[in-house]
């Protein structure tokens, strides 16, 4: 299996490239020279970061707050800067895992490309005879660029359609049928 491996990257973002509606998300890591993006749905993006402030928030809840978590995202490693150039698809994004490393003190983060097998393959399984091997990406970042990376992430998702008021459906610059006010959705 190819592990795409970041220990404490340069950069590590969600961002999306594309018009609102027509997106395509990537999370994507920087170390030195080397640039690895991978793609994945917007709703994985928004998970992965909601489930991070709650892993963060729990590590610092279960330490008493004596765990290096910063409450809020530290100013300086705030990122609004666009994806780095080109944006080359390593694989698309299936399965994901989220940990905390408590004796470094380091969030992991690995995303495992999407298969056509049947159900999720666990990280350590060799793949079959006829199988090819399962690609994952694995970052491994401090608390501080954890939250950081939660807050872009969630504005990146954000930045799409706005929302029907409503439905809650997005609302397309093409019109858009809210079920709410015909009783039937197109």
């Amino acid at each position: 299996m190819p592990v795409i491996s970041y220990d404490q990257p340069d950069r590590f973002v969600a961002g999306a490239v594309g018009r609102p509606g027509e997106r395509t998300f990537y999370l994507q890591a920087r170390a030195g020279g080397r640039i690895t993006s991978v793609a994945l749905e917007k709703f994985q993006v928004s998970m992965l970061a909601e489930r991070l402030e709650e892993l963060l928030d729990e590590v610092l809840r279960r330490s008493g707050g004596t765990a290096p978590v910063p409450a809020v995202t530290p100013a300086e490693l705030r990122d609004e800067d666009p994806l780095d150039q080109p944006v080359e698809e390593e694989f698309r994004v299936g399965t994901m895992a989220l940990a905390w490393d408590p004796e470094d003190e380091r969030v992991v983060i690995e995303a495992q490309e999407a298969t056509d097998r049947e159900g999720p393959e666990p990280l350590t399984a060799e793949p079959g005879e006829d199988d090819p091997p399962i690609s994952v990406l694995r970052v491994r970042i401090t608390a501080g660029q954890a939250r950081a990376f939660a807050e872009r992430a969630m504005k990146v998702v954000s930045a799409g359609r706005p929302p029907c008021p409503l439905c809650g459906l997005p609302l397309d610059a093409a019109g858009h049928v809210c079920p709410r006010q015909n009783g039937h959705l197109r």
